[in-house]
């Protein structure tokens, strides 16, 4: 799917309609939400990292560029890739990577090692990516001034107004209060995601969420077989083989 078809999804999306886009941590997932009828994905650093046995932020940039494309190679809608601060790979191997992975888009965050970068030296960046990109990727400028900075909206929108002169083509102040949504949807240019909610959003993202989620029932599945016998653990196990072949 092309770039293309991605940026239309986040044009003219109406307050109670935004893009929600799961994040997909593994091939199987993948196509777990493709096949629900999601119109496009979004993989979580995060998630990937924690499928691949590594902490957040601590993935291989070989092996998390080797999972974007099994996961982009596995459906037919639209991915895009968190790609971290971009692993200190110069601007045009980075956009050569991401399209090599097959990914449309993605998320670039403005800070490192949990350190918020100068935004204007971000920015620079940003601008480097895009014009090594052109119209090729979409651009998710992550703006992490709530993770990790005074939590002041409108510093957010400050770093905001700049990614977006740089050419983001949306903006992501992740962790970013309720109460500050309508002031960040008001005063920033363009599409807004936010995380697993609502409120103000133009595309909604999930990060791990969705992979922890899932952890969650195998854990009690896990717990239930322990137990022994035909108890909460196996049944859940008949369901879900029985999902399998219906779906087969």
């Amino acid at each position: 799917m092309t770039v293309d078809v991605f940026r239309t999804l986040h044009q003219q999306r109406l307050p109670d309609d935004p893009l929600v886009l799961p994040g997909p941590w593994d091939a199987v997932s993948a196509r777990e939400f493709a096949a629900a009828g999601f119109p496009a994905l979004a993989t979580p650093s995060a998630g990937i990292a924690a499928s691949l046995g590594y902490p957040d932020g601590a993935t291989p940039v070989d092996e998390m560029f080797a999972a974007v494309a099994r996961i982009a190679r596995a459906v037919d809608v639209p991915v895009s890739a968190d790609v971290e601060d971009g692993y200190g790979l110069a601007p045009r191997e980075l956009v050569e990577r991401l399209l090599a992975a097959g990914a449309v888009g993605c998320n670039l965050e403005d800070s490192h090692a949990g350190v918020l970068t100068d935004p204007h030296a971000h920015a620079d960046r940003l601008a480097e990516v895009r014009d090594a990109a052109g119209d090729r990727l979409f651009l998710n400028a992550r703006v992490d001034t709530f993770a990790y900075g005074d939590q002041d909206p409108e510093q957010a929108i400050q770093r905001a107004a700049l990614y977006v002169a740089a050419g983001a083509d949306c903006v992501y102040p992740i962790e970013a209060p309720p109460a500050a949504l309508p002031l960040l949807r008001s005063a920033i240019q363009g599409p807004l995601n936010v995380l697993a909610t609502l409120l103000g959003a133009t595309r909604i993202t999930f990060g791990p969420g969705l992979l922890r989620r899932t952890a969650e029932a195998l854990r009690e599945i896990a717990d239930g077989l322990i137990a022994g016998g035909p108890g909460v653990g196996a049944e859940s196990v008949v369901v879900v083989e029985s999902g399998l072949r219906q779906r087969a």
